[in-house]
């Protein structure tokens, strides 16, 4: 037990029960499947890796690292777990956590582009929701070439981060992973949850009715769906055109001419069809005249 007057300099194991979870948590889903095999594991074998926690007020301690650990101790029913204590503040803890995250194989690409621009707002000094406008400015900037114009102080940190963590350049990241987060609320949760690959949740993205683009969200998780699959059922979603219609029409004849140029390759159809469009013109004009 720990002495109520005084905290132990580092001790091998604390209570469980006087460790917390940190109000601002990087990630926010755990597959249950894996947590339930952790639980096991736990049971059988304890926990084989130190959380890493920080001292708070009252003899307590707040978790920096290893929440699937802690969650598995607790259902597992252990009463105490390894741990190393660290003095951190709050920026230094949250940005050991957010790293110990991104470094991780498991993570889902929606809370990987989450929290890495959550780290980047910790070294900006920024707010989450302006990262993205500073990411979009620097790749115009680096773009063109316009070397007076970088902040090369902001530059040198976005560098020095994504090499850091060593998952993809920063251009990659603006490229591929910022327009994730435009995906819509159905998709995201999807995606974040590990169930369907961000390949697939973009092409099902591109269904615009909710009703529809949810049955085959379901559908594609439930069967596993191959991109192709997906792209193929996307497609017979589009209603097939009737060539009777006068927009089909029009937007047919203006295509052929247009394609087969006969004023270049026969002058003399050329002048049959600009009779055809004179008349045209002038029933036109007649109707504007009503």
């Amino acid at each position: 037990m720990i002495d109520s007057q005084e905290k132990p300099p580092n001790p091998t194991t604390l209570p469980v029960k006087v460790i917390k979870l940190p109000l601002q948590q990087p990630r926010r889903y755990f597959d249950p499947d894996k947590l339930a095999q952790l639980i096991e594991s736990v049971k059988h074998h304890g926990i084989l890796e130190n959380l890493l926690v920080r001292p708070l007020d009252d003899n307590q301690y707040e978790l920096v690292v290893g929440e699937r650990r802690y969650r598995a101790a607790q259902e597992a029913g252990l009463t105490e777990v390894p741990v190393t204590i660290k003095e951190l503040t709050d920026n230094e803890a949250l940005q050991i956590s957010l790293i110990e995250n991104l470094q991780r194989e498991d993570l889902n690409p929606v809370e990987e582009t989450e929290g890495v621009l959550w780290l980047l707002s910790l070294r900006l000094g920024l707010e989450v929701n302006a990262v993205g406008s500073v990411l979009y400015q620097l790749q115009n900037q680096t773009k063109q070439k316009v070397s007076t114009e970088i902040n090369t102080d902001s530059l040198g940190i976005v560098t020095n981060v994504f090499q850091e963590l060593g998952l993809m350049s920063w251009e990659s990241f603006v490229n591929n992973r910022l327009p994730l987060l435009n995906l819509p609320p159905d998709i995201l949760e999807v995606l974040r949850q590990g169930k369907i690959a961000y390949t697939k949740a973009k092409a099902l993205a591109s269904v615009k009715d909710l009703a529809t683009r949810r049955r085959l969200l379901l559908q594609a998780v439930e069967e596993n769906l191959s991109l192709g699959a997906i792209k193929e059922k996307i497609a017979q979603l589009k209603p097939e055109v009737d060539p009777t219609t006068p927009n089909f029409k029009i937007k047919n004849i203006s295509r052929h001419l247009n394609k087969t140029k006969l004023w270049k390759k026969d002058p003399n159809r050329w002048e049959i069809v600009q009779d055809y469009l004179a008349k045209i013109e002038a029933i036109l004009a007649e109707v504007d005249n009503l």
